[in-house]
């Protein structure tokens, strides 16, 4: 059948409106994914293969996959990445706190209350201001402080909309351009971060000094009772849920597998010299439990992975919380006795091999709080129906069960998208924040795998190295996001 001249035409006028977009697809993107895909099996090198040495590309197969298999910085820098990651679940917990705190009616009932809470914070931030002053403290801590008492300040005169904005105004901001501010907020010597904490740490010193090693020993031990008790909570739930049918067998073990690696984990970071042991019979009293539930059987069957995203979701937080106790713990074996020889000083964060990596940690989950994740889930809780917590209130639920059993569920789709383009750009990210603020030091500690293919590709000139090193990545990328998308998508809500 003969095609129409007008048929013809509206085809053509289609082609040019989308030839820019698609001209820019195949030189800006096609293109280099193709010649990175043959770079990454050849020896494609810049110091042999340039205009002054006219030597040929040669094709060497898997030779550049099998030799990063065995370089010990791909594996390291791989750490780092996954390292970074481990802030994602306090950045999508405290974006959902701040989406639940601005989602609340913040109008006043009364002049009265208005003036009086005022009043309040103008006479706190007045006094913090003052303190800081008889402290020492530089200028811009001072003008940081007097910001925030001014946002509160606002805050209670315009009501909820003026912190939607000011949360969200951060992110507004370009990346290199925040990277740059932190950086120089963590300067160790004049750098407000350190101004700030610098006089405290100066009060608390001759407290500090004042302990005794044996109490700190005891409150060293508290703490990794800490990590015992989340331990033994987390089997507890894992055990319950798997015999109620809400997880399956591979969610169970699992759940475990993360819990017990958390455990032993944590029993050689702590410092205590019968944690180890301890560790191990917890571990195996653990397994003799999940033996006897398994023994014991259920009532109803389930599906092998039920309830896996659940598992590994919450646990691998609970894995997180247990690191950061286990660390205090460590902490304080050698705090007083540098109290009584040095004094506590502040960190030097950037500069310091084991406190770059928590200094970026705190600065993304900063700018997490405040990102559009907070947003997807203000939209997400004006989209819950108040029939559901009216029906709620009627039973006399309160405020955690009305969290758990209505908004946690109703927000599952948002958490699902979050979840996993969250764990896209972790992989993926870490080049601006390493270029800007470390250069991927000191040693190596802040380098990622994206900052890594940089370094291999233009300033090695390693490309067809580089080249293996991303399309790795790529299949790492791919095969995590396939398994969010198999498991996770079951327990969200149509």
């Amino acid at each position: 059948m003969a095609i129409s001249t007008k048929k013809i035409r509206q085809f053509r006028l289609g082609v040019a409106f989308i030839l820019p977009n698609l001209v820019g697809f195949l030189a800006f993107t096609a293109v280099p994914l193709v010649i990175s895909m043959y770079m990454a099996f050849t020896n494609w090198n810049l110091d042999m293969h340039n205009m002054f040495r006219n030597e040929p590309v040669s094709f060497i197969g898997l030779r550049n996959f099998t030799e990063l298999l065995r370089d010990p910085d791909f594996f390291r820098f791989l750490g780092n990445t996954l390292f970074f990651m481990a802030g994602m679940p306090f950045g999508i917990a405290g974006s959902l706190f701040a989406a639940l705190m601005l989602d609340q009616n913040l109008k006043w009932r009364s002049n009265k209350t208005a003036v009086s809470i005022l009043g309040c914070i103008a006479v706190v931030f007045s006094i913090s201001i003052m303190m800081l002053l008889n402290l020492g403290t530089g200028a811009l801590a001072i003008m940081i402080c007097t910001i925030a008492g001014l946002t509160l300040f606002g805050g209670g005169l315009t009501g909820q909309s003026w912190y939607r904005t000011m949360f969200y105004i951060p992110h507004f901001t370009s990346g290199v351009a925040t990277f740059i501010l932190w950086k120089k907020l963590y300067a160790p010597e004049t750098g407000p971060v350190n101004q700030i904490i610098r006089p405290v740490l100066e009060l608390v010193t001759p407290f500090v000094a004042g302990i005794s090693p044996g109490i700190a020993s005891v409150l060293a031990v508290v703490l990794y009772l800490a990590v015992n008790a989340i331990f033994i909570y987390a089997v507890w739930r894992i055990t319950l849920n798997w015999r109620d049918s809400e997880m399956g067998t591979v969610s169970l073990v699992a759940g475990i597998g993360i819990c017990t690696v958390m455990l032993l984990v944590s029993s050689s970071w702590c410092g205590i010299a019968w944690a180890p042991a301890s560790a191990v019979f917890m571990t195996l009293a653990a397994l003799a439990a999940t033996i006897v539930c398994v023994v014991r059987g259920r009532e109803f069957p389930a599906a092998a992975d039920r309830g896996l995203g659940d598992a590994i979701i919450i646990n691998a937080a609970l894995l997180i919380v247990g690191f950061i106790l286990a660390g205090l713990a460590n902490v304080l074996h050698f705090l007083p006795q540098q109290a009584v020889e040095t004094g506590l000083r502040p960190p030097e964060w950037l500069t310091d091999y084991y406190w770059a990596k928590p200094s970026i940690m705190l600065m993304g989950l900063w700018g997490a709080i405040g990102s559009n994740t907070m947003l997807l889930y203000l939209a997400g809780l004006s989209g819950i129906p108040q029939d559901l917590y009216e029906a709620a209130d009627i039973d006399g639920a309160g405020f955690w069960r009305k969290f758990w059993h209505i908004t946690w569920p109703q927000l599952s789709n948002i958490t699902f998208f979050v979840l996993i383009m969250g764990v896209i750009g972790g992989l993926q990210g870490g080049f601006e924040m390493a270029r800007a603020m470390t250069n991927g030091g000191p040693a190596g500690a802040t380098t990622t795998l994206s900052y890594y293919i940089y370094t291999e590709g233009f300033a090695a000139g390693r490309l067809g190295y580089a080249s293996a090193v991303s399309w790795t990545l790529f299949a790492m990328v791919f095969s995590i996001t396939l398994i969010n998308w198999k498991f996770g998508n079951r327990y969200t809500n149509n």
